[in-house]
């Protein structure tokens, strides 16, 4: 049986630890209802955008060059929306800078392991773009056997999602695509649900194939094409399928955000709930072996006095 000593050093260290768990349990509280208003107030814009975007796609029937400036890769319209045989896919896996968050990275990480032994067994080739160091450190071990390079790595985004960082995103995918490394873009993120749930899934962003519904899946809706356009198709194309890639990818930054913190949030509580529970039984066992140390003394000191007298 423990002594005294020891149990009441475990009971002092499992109360300072459920003060940091404490602590972080309030700080993610904090910083998850902020994420969920981002969250909220992002998606009915991000809807509205991807769906007037297919509705253009519908009405524009070719691509063309010939009056546009292009300066760089996400500028290109005609070869980020065009069409071919998918030798190799940009996946863009989005997880966090920091721990503790339960199940979250490890979901994030087995979500992409699970698409790139799909995209594999039909001869597909890999190329990963990770952004969090934990993501960046979990698939480097497990992808040394798998063949499949990490070709950009983003740290701050995950932190603090802004239109900047999504831009930036959008331009190396972009660059990816249009130089023909990839042929397609596809996200491995966590759909934010509620503060106790999440969910993690997969966004295609190019090839389009139809409206990324925020709320629910892809929708292939067809449109009626009755537009008319000023000043041009193309360079109204050119500005909205940047504006398209960006929002996609900050919208899910965003969605990566909320659940991550979430789930920090719940595994925190969890924690705490659990040191409360350990300092409880600890405290029971403190009690009984001191209990049965006083009962000890007594029985020696009874049968001392009574061998005195005997």
């Amino acid at each position: 049986m423990a002594n005294l000593k020891d149990i009441k050093n475990r009971i002092q260290s499992i109360e300072s630890t459920k003060k940091i768990t404490r602590a972080m349990k309030m700080v993610a509280a904090a910083k998850v209802k902020k994420s969920e208003t981002a969250v909220k107030v992002s998606r009915p814009y991000t809807r509205e955008l991807v769906a007037m975007f297919q509705k253009l796609l519908n009405s524009v029937t070719e691509y063309s060059r010939e009056t546009l400036k292009i300066k760089y890769a996400i500028d290109d319209y005609p070869g980020l929306l065009e069409i071919r045989e998918v030798k190799s896919v940009g996946l863009l896996v989005l997880t966090s800078n920091k721990g503790l968050a339960g199940a979250y990275n490890a979901n994030v990480v087995r979500e992409t392991l699970k698409k790139i032994k799909e995209y594999q067994a039909q001869n597909i080739s890999v190329q990963l773009l990770i952004a969090g160091q934990k993501g960046i450190s979990a698939l480097r071990r497990k992808c040394k056997n798998l063949d499949v390079p990490i070709v950009k790595k983003y740290y701050s985004a995950v932190d603090t999602p802004n239109a900047m960082e999504a831009r930036e995103i959008a331009e190396d995918m972009a660059e990816l695509y249009v130089d023909k490394k990839i042929d397609k873009i596809e996200i491995v993120t966590t759909r934010f649900k509620n503060m106790m749930s999440y969910f993690t899934e997969g966004w295609q962003v190019l090839p389009v194939v139809g409206v990324v519904d925020i709320h629910d899946r892809i929708t292939d809706n067809v449109l009626e094409p009755l537009m008319e356009f000023t000043p041009d198709r193309h360079h109204i194309l050119q500005k909205i399928v940047p504006m398209y890639m960006t929002n996609i990818f900050y919208q899910a930054l965003l969605e990566a955000q909320a659940s991550e913190l979430a789930s920090r949030m719940t595994a925190m509580s969890a924690a705490t709930t659990n040191a409360e529970k350990m300092i409880h039984d600890l405290s029971i066992e403190y009690n009984k072996v001191r209990q049965t140390a006083i009962t000890q003394e007594i029985i020696e000191v009874v049968s001392g006095a009574n061998s005195q007298i005997g």
